[in-house]
């Protein structure tokens, strides 16, 4: 495991109000977690966090910056994960805010996944691999019971 380094630890330690938040790390950075979905990002000493199209209007408009990496295809991808404000990157009552919309935007996108979808009977029976059955067991035949000779009585009397 990657050791934090000591902006993970204070970003983890401003995020404090929120609640329990954890950073793992990933792809030369950190996945920042609150209630086992991912929040946020830190990318070279910056936080990102997630946004959808109901709070990227409010990143945008306090002046947040989305992130963006190289594909490597030559074109750049942006995420849906902004900056918070600069005033609330040293304020924990500042960026609660912010951290309260990354979280209501990851329970809107797992909202939005569809969940597996569950599998009839009949389709099972297509995708399903046949298992090997033992073999049925015969019932025993019953065998006649032995017939025991008879003890053979003395006829002599004492």
């Amino acid at each position: 495991m990657a050791r934090m380094d000591s902006y993970v630890e204070y970003t983890l330690e401003l995020l404090e109000p929120l609640g329990p938040v954890q950073a793992r790390a990933m792809f030369g950075g950190w996945g920042v977690y609150y209630g086992g979905r991912m929040i946020g990002l830190i990318v070279e000493d910056r936080l990102y966090l997630k946004t959808d199209d109901t709070t990227r209007p409010d990143f945008e408009a306090a002046g947040g910056e989305p992130f963006v990496y190289d594909s490597g295809k030559g074109k750049p991808v942006t995420m849906s994960y902004w900056t918070p404000p600069a005033d609330a990157s040293d304020d924990a009552h500042a960026l609660l805010p912010w951290a309260r919309r990354a979280v209501d935007a990851a329970l809107r996108a797992a909202q939005k996944k569809p969940a597996a979808k569950k599998k009839s009977a009949p389709e099972k029976a297509k995708t399903a691999t046949p298992k090997k059955q033992a073999p049925a067991k015969k019932p025993a035949a019953k065998k006649p019971a032995a017939k025991k000779p008879a003890a053979k009585r003395s006829s002599r009397r004492a």
